[in-house]
Formats: structure tokens, C-alpha cells, sequence
């Protein structure tokens, strides 16, 4: 993605094994690069939300273990060392099933081809992530018709992958064909991922949009002002089954009522061969004070975060919800658009 005139990815690691990332929690008020030197750091960008978004994550997660490997052999640890490190990065973020595919894999290669097949590995998912995400842009854009009006939840832009993203990404293929489409970007509350980031790169794209509060895309569905729904995926069942940012299920059921084409787009590391269905998902339950606080840009530029709940009210943060395949209309992935279902999923998978 292009930043003020200058070539970024949304993470990547150097040489010295330093991994570096877009600090996602001080967009889209301030740019500015997060470093992490070791893999407990980079654990912690992942679980404070530094870094965020399916791909990314898993990304992300896959230098974890190579800075791991890189610790063991610079401090001449034993193995036990990887394998908590491992451990801990499991725990980081527990829905996110790109997270896991991605450690399983570094691990696997490290153990096998000790630090340089480590970093080999995860620089390859990396690039693995750029290409499926791409593939991923050009399959969706043949759903988008011209003049088509899309809503999307969420972030699951360039941002949430290294690169290009999944949910988005056939938006900005779309956009750089001159199809003049209109995108609903959701809130999504409460950490206002699309309010903040998707709008933000919308904005660096020049796509047209408009954010809306999460409570109204059923309005604007019931007027016929919405063409198709496209989310991401941060984990999808054997049986299509799909977890995604809390509020996506709602969105789909108020498409299926108002007969609104609705898709998952997400690469097939999302997929989770060993979950027979959603009901199998872990759902991450987050702090309450993402619910009940909220954090903005002062008139003086400082951010802040604020009380916006009644004082010594409580809540409940489920960061993600499942929606059930018969609700999904396809699923966008870097093969081609498929049907949830298990037979077109284990087909996927296995080719």
C-alpha cells in the first residue's frame, strides 16, 4: 500500500530478525511503525491489537516462532524454550485460525531446518499471504456488477493481510476497473475497526463510501440501497460454518430476509480442516473496557481514551460471533468462489 507517496507492507521482518508492523491502534490519527525485537513482544502487538486482522496475524504470528528460534540459538536455550514459545503465541489471539496455521507451520520448519528454516518459512507464508490475497481481489471483482453499492464489516482491507486484503480487496480491484462502486463501511463496535481503519485506507484509495452505525444496515437494506455484502473470515469450519468480528451474523441474516447476495472472502489458511462446525470455534472474550471506553483524537491533537458508559456499569465483549453456512452465499478464495459446504470445502482443501 502507498502511504503518503511511500511503498509499505502491513508487517514484515528485517534481516536482524526485527519484526515491524503499522501500528494499527494509533491509525487513522497518526502513522507510525511499532518494532518488536523479540517474540514476546510481538506476542504482545498481536494481543493488544497492534496488529490485527486474519491474515496479519497469522503472519505476524509465523515471526513470532522465528524470533523464537533466533533467541534459542542466540542465548544457546534448549527446546523447551520454542515449544513455550509456541504455546504462548497459540494463546495470543484463540480464535484466529491463520494464527495457528501459520506457528504450525514455522514451527514445524524450524524444527526440522533449525533458525534458517524458521525465517524461510515465515517469510514464504508471507509471501503466500500476498499472492492468495491478491488471487483473492480478482475472483471477488467478478461478483461486483458496475455502479454496485457493497457493504463490508469490519476491516478486512491491506491492513488485516500483508497486503491487498480479502473483504476489500475485490473492491479495490473493482475501483481500479472504473466500475463506480459505493461502499457502507460498518462501525463495528466497539474497537471501530471500520470507522478507523477501513475508512482510512478507503480514503487512501479514493473509493467512495460512507461509514454507518453497525445498528443500520438493515435500514438501508430494507430501502434496496445495498447490492452484496463481502466480510472476511478470522476461521471457517469443515462444514462453512464462519467465524468473523462480532455483528457479521447479524448482517447475515438481515441479508438472507432482503435476499442481498452475502460473501466470505478469505484464503484457504482460514479454513480449519480439524473443526467440524461452528460450534467448535472458540470465541475470544475481550476486555469490557473496549465496551466501555473509547478512544479519539482531541481538538489538539492528543488521543484519549473516554468513559462513554454509565460509571460503574459493567459489559460483555465476545470479539467474534459464527455465522452458519446455509446463511453464506459463497465463500471468495484465492481458487475461486465456492459454496460452504463441506464437500466444496474438502475439495479445496485436498486439490
Amino acid at each position: 500500500m502507498k502511504i503518503n507517496g511511500v511503498d509499505y507492507l502491513t508487517v514484515w521482518m528485517e534481516q536482524s530478525g526485527e519484526v515491524k508492523m503499522i501500528h494499527q491502534n494509533e491509525l487513522p490519527f497518526r502513522f507510525r511503525i511499532f518494532i518488536s525485537e523479540d517474540y514476546k513482544t510481538t506476542v504482545f502487538a498481536i494481543k493488544e491489537m497492534i496488529v490485527r486482522g486474519a491474515g496479519a496475524i497469522g503472519v505476524t504470528a509465523g515471526f513470532a516462532m522465528a524470533q523464537a528460534f533466533i533467541e534459542e540459538r542466540r542465548k544457546n536455550l534448549t527446546s523447551e524454550f520454542t515449544i513455550q514459545a509456541r504455546d504462548d503465541i497459540f494463546s495470543s489471539r484463540p480464535t484466529a485460525r491463520n494464527l495457528f496455521y501459520a506457528v504450525e507451520k514455522v514451527f514445524e520448519a524450524g524444527v526440522k531446518g533449525g533458525v534458517d528454516g524458521a525465517i524461510a518459512q515465515a517469510q514464504l507464508l508471507a509471501e503466500q499471504d500476498l499472492q492468495m490475497s491478491k488471487a483473492i481481489g480478482e475472483y471477488g471483482n467478478q461478483l461486483i456488477g458496475h455502479n454496485s453499492r457493497i457493504l463490508t464489516h469490519c476491516n478486512a482491507g491491506r491492513l488485516a493481510f500483508v497486503d491487498n486484503g480479502s473483504a476489500l480487496a475485490p473492491l479495490y480491484e473493482a475501483h481500479k476497473q472504473q466500475k463506480n462502486i459505493y461502499v457502507f463501511v460498518d462501525e463495528t463496535r466497539p474497537r471501530s475497526q471500520g470507522a478507523r481503519l477501513t475508512a482510512w485506507e478507503l480514503l487512501e484509495e479514493g473509493v467512495p463510501f460512507d461509514i454507518i452505525p453497525d445498528n443500520a444496515a438493515a435500514h438501508y437494506m430494507s430501502k434496496g440501497d445495498i447490492d452484496l455484502v463481502i466480510t472476511g473470515a478470522d476461521r471457517i469450519a469443515l462444514n462453512g460454518d464462519t467465524a468473523n468480528k462480532i455483528g457479521t451474523l447479524e448482517k447475515a441474516i438481515c441479508a438472507r430476509y432482503y435476499n442481498i447476495p452475502f460473501y466470505i472472502a478469505a484464503p484457504t489458511s482460514t479454513f480449519d480442516s480439524d473443526c467440524s462446525s461452528g460450534l467448535f470455534i472458540p470465541i475470544e472474550e475481550r476486555s469490557p473496557d473496549e465496551v466501555l471506553w473509547q478512544t479519539g483524537q482531541t481538538k489538539h491533537g492528543n488521543l484519549n481514551a473516554v468513559l462513554t458508559a454509565a460509571p460503574g456499569a459493567t459489559a460483555k465483549n465476545p470479539a467474534f460471533d459464527v455465522t452458519p453456512a446455509s446463511l453464506i452465499t459463497g465463500i471468495i478464495t484465492e481458487y475461486g468462489v465456492i459454496k460452504a459446504n463441506k464437500e466444496s470445502i474438502e475439495k479445496i482443501l485436498n486439490a
